[in-house]
């Protein structure tokens, strides 16, 4: 009869405990499932996503690979314009814009090459936005505009410092600033070492004028 009693105190503590914390206990838990479950829709999400981005970047590479010509330049448009509109936040994006860049300068585009290289130094990318203003560069240096084109080579990243050198010298060059353009090299050369395979092309450049 002892026992009863006791084992009645205790469902009476457990039943007064739930009345207590039961409701928060319950909260607790679906809001942890909720957050599971929210986490795993999530990264299905993100692989749906890559998945999808990855069709359109190797469609665009298909393109780009292509001769030139009006149908070319449309596919690679169209393709890029999809990652950058719907997949922006993945890495085909920005990696898309970069081989559309190329593939549109080798097309005379070089209006369509700009805008892809100015989306992606607004994307942020860490990785992809000092290429891309070292392209960007070139693409203005081409169309004369050198102003716009020395302010992208500014605050250079530090891996990046010998091969922008490199391109403010050529800028340089075509303004007609021909000591500039000969100190920029020669800190390129500095920046880049002897290692590497530019440094020799851009001994050539000062050889060209002479130093």
């Amino acid at each position: 009869m002892a026992l009863d009693l006791e084992e009645q105190e205790q469902i009476d503590q457990l039943r007064a405990w739930w009345s207590k914390y039961g409701n928060t206990l319950m909260a607790i838990l679906i809001l942890a499932l909720s957050l599971m479950a929210a986490w795993r829709g999530w990264q299905w999400y993100q692989v749906h996503q890559a998945g999808q981005a990855r069709g359109y970047f190797e469609a665009l590479q298909e393109a780009a690979a292509q001769q030139t010509g009006d149908e070319s330049v449309a596919r690679i448009t169209a393709a890029v314009k999809t990652l950058r509109d719907d997949y922006a936040k993945t890495e085909y994006a920005t990696r898309g814009a970069l081989i559309a860049a190329t593939a549109l300068e080798a097309r005379k585009d070089s209006t369509g090459a700009q805008a892809q290289l100015e989306w992606v130094i607004r994307s942020g990318d860490r990785a992809l936005v000092p290429v891309a203003k070292l392209r960007l560069a070139g693409v203005l240096l081409n169309k004369k505009d050198f102003d716009a084109a020395l302010a992208l080579l500014n605050d250079a990243p530090e891996s990046f410092a010998g091969i922008y050198a490199d391109r403010r010298g050529d800028i340089l060059l075509a303004l007609g600033q021909t000591a500039p353009a000969k100190t920029a090299w020669q800190n390129a050369i500095e920046l880049l070492g002897p290692a590497n395979p530019l440094t020799s092309l851009v001994k050539l450049k000062l050889d060209a004028l002479g130093v």
